[in-house]
């Protein structure tokens, strides 16, 4: 069926509602294995790259530092993170997966496949690799203008992995 909408209505209504609705099945399913989306989210960051600084972590998930220690105290309670001395600067403490996240880990990747089956559900292959790409697209163009606008987005040494 043809759409009527105006597109810049359709587009940012369909966008935000599309992240709203997968945050909430997140967390939902995140919950099976005792955990918030957000404390899942810390375990992915640390996994993709361990011996990462609070303050690091912060910067990528684009967490006030304040929220963000609350999410690892509560990790390094349940024996999931381990806080570890900098060799260079004794001020700092630096993230690990403890040998018991592990196992966890594994589960939580069948989950994310599993989240993303949901979503993606009815979608061919091909549909699904050309929506990566043009959100992927959509996000170059974003940074681009904000970069013009005069408002680079933040910057970390970090470069996140580009999934597709």
């Amino acid at each position: 069926m043809p759409r009527t909408g105006e597109i810049n209505v359709d587009f940012l209504f369909a966008l935000f509602e599309v992240q709203r609705m997968l945050r909430l099945y997140a967390d939902k399913q995140a919950r099976r294995y005792g955990l918030t989306r957000a404390q899942w989210a810390v375990l992915a960051k640390l996994e993709r790259t361990e011996g990462l600084k609070q303050t690091e972590i912060a910067d990528l998930m684009e967490m006030q530092p304040i929220t963000l220690t609350r999410l690892i105290d509560k990790l390094c309670e349940a024996g999931l993170i381990e806080r570890r001395s900098d060799d260079t600067d004794r001020r700092v403490n630096r993230l690990y997966l403890t040998k018991a996240a592990r196992p966890l880990m594994a589960k939580l990747a069948v989950l994310r496949g599993e989240i993303t089956q949901a979503a993606l559900a009815g979608l061919s292959n091909a549909d699904t690799h050309r929506l990566v790409d043009d959100l992927e697209s959509i996000k170059d163009n974003v940074r681009e203008a904000l970069a013009s606008a005069g408002q680079p987005p933040k910057i970390t040494k970090f470069k996140e992995p580009h999934y597709g």
